[in-house]
């Protein structure tokens, strides 16, 4: 198994594991979105991690694997690759990507699907799919320019270099950088706060952000009014605006 999954607490933790640079293969990638469809269907998991592991993060694509297949098998797997990492930006929960070593290629887009990057200080982030004479094709060209700006992207896309992470903090392609030792423990405490929560308003604000995005300005305010709206329904409104009149702000318990 080259993906596992953990959970505790509220907080899943979805482990690459395919020594010795969690090359994303074909299997990872499926084990991938399967990993991802659990953690989105689990009602005892709230938040997630992305981790690759005390070293590294992911190095990419296997390219042996890949330099097998020609135009007919990628173009049947091509959307199979992209669903994979959809299913992780897509799930309906806070998701951290906790970043050591090199994220790179597929591992930088996975990267991408996360809510937010806490990094090591070792870290190296890029997308040097040029320099194979092809382009990203797990999300970078769109994810990445959404990020970090359609500028930054072509520099890193066209190029191919990577980025330190002292860069990838100045960019916005990281969020935090903290110590290597550091990184896991940053990555599952943000988690953990937020799996204390409210569930369906955080849910919520991750789907009126993203479609937003995706969207445009009119579309996103018209999601944002209907969920907005929506939430005056949920038990999670009705404990935090309870709580906030009876003890003051911050006090509710969304357990």
């Amino acid at each position: 198994m080259t993906v596992h999954l953990e959970a505790a607490d509220g907080v899943g933790v979805i482990r690459l594991d395919r020594p010795p640079m969690n090359a994303l293969d074909v299997a990872t990638q499926d084990a991938l979105r399967q990993a991802a469809a659990e953690c989105s269907a689990r009602a005892d998991i709230r938040a997630v991690v992305l981790w690759g592991g005390e070293k590294v993060f992911a190095a990419g694509a296997d390219i042996k694997e890949m330099q097998a297949m020609g135009y007919e098998d990628m173009a049947l797997r091509a959307g199979a690759l992209q669903e994979s990492f959809t299913a992780v930006a897509r799930i309906p929960k806070p998701v951290v990507a906790a970043v050591t070593g090199y994220a790179l290629g597929g591992g930088c887009e996975l990267a991408l699907c996360a809510d937010i990057r806490i990094v090591a200080d070792n870290a190296r982030f890029g997308q040097p799919e040029i320099l194979l004479g092809l382009i990203p094709g797990a999300g970078g060209t769109q994810r990445l320019s959404r990020l970090v700006g359609p500028s930054r992207a072509k520099d890193l896309i066209f190029t191919g270099r990577m980025v330190k992470a002292d860069e990838a903090l100045a960019i916005g392609l990281a969020d935090r950088v903290v110590a290597p030792d550091q990184v896991h423990g940053e990555a599952h405490a943000w988690a953990a706060r937020l799996a204390k929560g409210p569930a369906l308003a955080l849910r919520a604000a991750k789907e009126a952000i993203d479609t937003g995005l995706e969207t445009g300005l009119e579309t996103g305010l018209a999601v944002e009014r209907g969920l907005f709206a929506g939430l005056f329904a949920t038990r999670d409104r009705e404990a935090g605006m309870r709580s906030f009149v009876e003890q003051g702000p911050g006090k509710a318990d969304f357990g």
